[in-house]
């Protein structure tokens, strides 16, 4: 993962550093703005191999793919924006589509754009994924009619997707060289069932993209429903539109079961609050279940066989436990191996 800001260079370099930065990690791009005289910009750049996966922050600006630049570097590649705040433009295969915050749009890197950021106030803030259109399981004559075109990023796959993109670059100090494939993977899983969603061409991938791209949305509407006490492995299969049966299936091949795995969250998410000293005053009752524990007794059981502490004792220890500044010790309640 690389770390770029523009403020940790003196004024005049800053948006010349920036242009050959992009050029470098993104594509070769004529890039002009109004802010060039100090031009505050910040990139969190995520290297997954083939994928590329970059936090962007920057100024109102314009740019240009031309056809001279794509002769002289053309990665083949499809560029993916999300944008998180302020506004796009982009001319690009005789469409001028403008975006705004929470919505998609997908650049083809090997035709020429005219694109334009505004950020008003503030600065344009949004998450970049480029990658090549060959590791992309869909039909080139589909994706045609997605270039340019502006896609809903709030709601479905497209909600599953920002989030996911959001959370993939927040996290980025903490990944290791071995993660690299696998999130690599992850991201092109999502991509296919997003954009195959818009070309209602879920039958053309392939069967374990659409798999994995499902038990990603599975994960994520658990998450999102972990505090309904009625959440069970029926109503997750029925809100999927999957059998019952298709569904264990998908977390047989995962090494768990649905029940499990929707505990597991529930008792990470409580452990958690316990921890938390800002909820100190609120009732283990309340905190299990407000992740869907309506049993004390039974929380108390499935809690202290994964965390080895009762929850009251949890509680009373991580809180009495003050470690001196300097000191290293195993925190408490660390789940049994």
């Amino acid at each position: 993962m690389t770390e770029f800001r523009t403020e940790n260079l003196p004024v005049a370099e800053r948006f010349g550093s920036w242009h050959d930065m992009t050029a470098r990690a993104l594509i070769p791009n004529a890039i002009r703005s109004d802010h060039e005289a100090d031009f505050r910009a910040s990139a969190r750049v995520l290297d997954l191999g083939a994928v590329q996966v970059s936090a962007l922050t920057y100024p109102s600006l314009e740019t240009r793919r031309s056809a001279r630049l794509i002769r002289q570097s053309d990665p083949d590649s499809y560029q993916l924006m999300l944008g998180l705040r302020g506004g796009h433009r982009i001319l690009q295969a005789g469409r001028d589509t403008t975006s705004g915050p929470g919505e998609v749009m997908l650049y083809d890197t090997s035709r020429p754009w005219h694109g334009w950021t505004a950020a008003g106030a503030d600065t344009v803030k949004g998450v970049m994924v480029q990658f090549p259109r060959a590791l992309l399981p869909l039909p080139a004559d589909g994706l045609d009619r997605l270039i340019a075109v502006r896609l809903p990023g709030r709601e479905g796959v497209g909600a599953v997707l920002s989030g996911y993109l959001t959370q993939l670059t927040a996290g980025a100090a903490a990944y290791t060289a071995a993660d690299g494939a696998r999130l690599a993977t992850c991201t092109l899983d999502l991509l296919t069932a997003f954009l195959a969603h818009h070309l209602d061409a879920a039958a053309s991938m392939p069967p374990e993209t659409h798999h994995r791209a499902l038990l990603m949305q599975i994960h994520a509407f658990i998450q999102q429903h972990l505090g309904d006490p009625d959440l069970s492995p029926g109503a997750v299969a029925a809100a999927h539109h999957i059998s019952l049966r298709s569904l264990h299936r998908l977390f047989r091949d995962q090494d768990t079961t649905v029940a499990g795995w929707i505990r597991a969250r529930r008792l990470e998410r409580c452990r958690r609050d316990l921890a938390d000293p800002l909820l100190s005053n609120q009732s283990i009752h309340a905190l299990a279940a407000r992740w869907g524990f309506a049993n004390p007794a039974h929380f108390s059981r499935a809690f202290r066989a994964v965390y080895g502490l009762g929850p009251q004792d949890y509680r009373q220890q991580h809180q009495a436990d003050r470690v001196p500044r300097g000191t290293h010790r195993q925190a408490p309640g660390t789940p049994r191996q």
